[in-house]
């Protein structure tokens, strides 16, 4: 027999069931869609949802240098450029060659030069050019340079201190020179006649300016000028004047004359042994077109050992050769 169908009470019951179980599946799937939507969100900073912080930045490296494009390599230490090198210091850079030209405590002559590194250095400094601060005419040196392009400054100069030789015989004048000549023409006088080369005597040592005046003047009345410029100075250009010059003559049992000194014993000594204590021959044969002067063998011109030294051993003929001055064989004016 059919079944009977369930009374109406039965039917309410199953529908509530069956409504409750679609209630709890569609929650069940609006928990699970959010919860994917929150592990979605939580894995992406930055996004997060309204009102909650945001993750700082994380620090980046700075940027490296832009590689050079040029076609010049690098220096590497094999082609590097060498660096400038600073100028060599000169003479007058030295303080004590300086302080010895400013006079120091002691300062003398000789003390300049051997600041200067000796003769032959000090020679070749001004020489070149390459020692301004060594004034050649400065008349109170020992180096002065006085010849018919230079004269003395003041025309007038009168050396001081002076003295008087006492080893040689004074036949002309009164044989006053700078007190370092006389003593050095001293020690001269007496290797002469140790050597067994003979005695010397002064024939002329210092000359004033107004002196030189009447003994040039002298010349050109009985020579006239052309002749008179041959062997005498014009006032102001004679080193004489300066107290460094000598003029001497040979002795024996009398003394000759300047002429007459060509050829003796004592004018070869002194050619050959001068320069030991500090003098040159001044104004040697075959140099008029340099000095202006005809040969004087007689005439010692004192620059102290030590350029004299240098004089001698650099085979020097003229003090302008020496200085690096030109020839000066007229007066300019």
């Amino acid at each position: 027999m059919p079944a009977s169908p369930p009374p109406r009470a039965a039917r309410r019951v199953s529908r509530r069931v069956q409504l409750a179980r679609r209630r709890a599946l569609a929650l069940l799937i609006v928990l699970l869609l959010g919860g994917t939507i929150a592990a979605v969100a939580l894995s992406r900073p930055g996004e997060a949802g309204a009102g909650a912080p945001s993750a700082p930045p994380a620090p980046q490296a700075p940027p490296a240098p832009p590689v050079s494009v040029s076609a010049t390599p690098a220096p590497s230490p094999s082609n590097a450029p060498s660096p400038a090198h600073a100028p060599e210091p000169g003479v007058c850079d030295d303080p004590a060659l300086l302080d010895a030209l400013a006079g120091g405590t002691d300062g003398t002559d000789g003390d300049v030069v051997a600041a200067a590194g000796g003769g032959a250095a000090f020679r070749a400094a001004v020489a070149s050019g390459a020692a301004p601060c060594i004034d050649l005419f400065d008349s109170g040196r020992t180096w002065v340079v006085v010849n018919k392009h230079h004269p003395l400054d003041p025309l007038d100069y009168w050396p001081t201190p002076q003295a008087q030789p006492k080893e040689l015989r004074i036949v002309g004048g009164n044989g006053w020179l700078r007190a370092d000549v006389a003593a050095a023409l001293d020690d001269l006088a007496v290797a002469i006649v140790a050597d067994g080369a003979g005695r010397l005597g002064v024939s002329s040592a210092f000359r004033p300016y107004r002196y030189q005046v009447g003994l040039y003047n002298g010349y050109v009345s009985s020579r006239g000028r052309a002749a008179a410029d041959l062997r005498s100075a014009r006032p102001g250009h004679s080193e004489h004047q300066t107290g460094l010059a000598v003029d001497v003559v040979a002795c024996g049992s009398g003394c000759g004359t300047h002429d007459g000194f060509r050829g003796t014993s004592q004018a070869r000594w002194l050619v050959d042994n001068a320069w030991r204590f500090g003098f040159i021959v001044r104004y040697e044969d075959g140099q008029t077109d340099v000095t202006g002067y005809d040969w004087e063998p007689w005439h010692l011109r004192f620059i102290g050992v030590e350029l004299a030294t240098a004089y001698h051993e650099g085979g020097f003929r003229t003090l302008e050769e020496f200085s690096g001055l030109p020839a000066a064989p007229d007066y300019e004016r």
